[in-house]
């Protein structure tokens, strides 16, 4: 059975969809898997079962990225096709059963947006990432026994969604101090190789002997079975977050200039919190720009992040001893 499964052009869109992947695999065992993504994206998808190639979508002018999908997919009579980006180009492709999502009506998160496509809105199957034991392997010698660790996200794709660096290191310490939730832990703060300027005054702030650095030292599913063996992670709205999400961690979201109610982590093990300013008070400030990476994070405090990690991560202890 071939399967073509085109989804998302971001990382964290594309680990959003992947519980829609997941349901495919269960209801098709031994399907033969062609993922089309987002060249960031595509190193996601790596180990999906079942997978015969990846087609990373650079995107083109006059969107010739969807052209050269069809070529590329043009000689294959498909099982199935799933379509979460709603293109043209599926319509085009010989398949026996075609399934293209719609626009979302109003604000729904993308998780149960992407599963209204089975039928499954109401209850989505959850992102699930697949990683081979060579990933596993690596993230045992970046992240070895010896107590718990907090992981951090500093980074983002904008910098208007980026917490400045003096409140992380400021949460860091309040997390990691005795009375803290996690008294000593270790420190994994993770990023792109192109990040490390972000997270550079982070990663200063962490003593040494606890600090890991794994910015830019990771590939994505090796930082996902890194996250898997991490106690607790927070960070900025991110690919990283969803990422997080998905590895089971009990995982905090800072959001600011983007819709928690389309983008929060899923799943009972998180949470988020957000600036003072919801995301539209933010669109009306004067002087908004997009274009520019000033951060639009300054009204969420310390505290009020500090009061969100630790109501989730008491709230997941009770679940777990349940």
């Amino acid at each position: 059975m071939a399967v073509l499964f085109i989804t998302s052009t971001r990382i964290g869109d594309a680990v959003l969809s992947t519980g829609v992947l997941d349901h495919i695999l269960l209801q098709h065992p031994g399907a033969r898997v062609t993922v089309a993504c987002g060249p960031a994206a595509a190193p996601l998808f790596a180990a999906v079962p079942g997978l015969d190639r990846i087609i990373p979508m650079q995107k083109r002018r006059w969107s010739g990225h969807w052209l050269a999908l069809w070529r590329a997919t043009i000689g294959t009579r498909w099982d199935v096709v799933v379509d979460l980006r709603g293109s043209a180009t599926s319509w085009l492709l010989r398949a026996r059963e075609r399934l293209a999502l719609k626009p979302a009506a109003g604000l729904r998160h993308r998780v149960p947006h992407n599963a209204d496509l089975f039928g499954l809105g109401d209850a989505p199957p959850s992102p699930k990432v697949w990683t081979l034991p060579s990933h596993r392997a690596a993230a045992a010698l970046h992240i070895p026994p010896g107590g718990p660790v907090l992981a951090v996200g500093p980074t983002a794709n904008w910098g208007g969604k980026q917490w400045p660096a003096a409140s992380f290191a400021a949460l860091v310490g309040a997390l990691t101090a005795p009375p803290g939730i996690l008294p000593l832990a270790r420190v994994a703060v993770f990023g792109a190789a192109g990040e490390r300027a972000m997270a550079e005054p982070l990663l200063a702030a962490i003593p040494a002997e606890r600090r890991i650095d794994l910015v830019g030292q990771v590939d994505l599913l090796t930082a996902h079975a890194c996250l898997e063996r991490c106690a607790f992670y927070v960070g900025n709205d991110s690919g990283l977050m969803h990422l997080a999400a998905a590895s089971g961690t009990p995982t905090l979201g800072l959001f600011g200039p983007s819709r928690e109610q389309v983008y929060a982590p899923w799943g009972r093990h998180t949470a988020f919190v957000r600036t003072d300013l919801s995301y539209d008070e933010i669109l009306a400030k004067p002087g908004y720009d997009y274009r520019k990476s000033e951060t639009h994070m300054d009204t969420l405090s310390v505290q009020k992040a500090l009061a969100a990690a630790e109501a989730l991560w008491w709230r997941v202890q009770a679940e777990r001893a349940a």
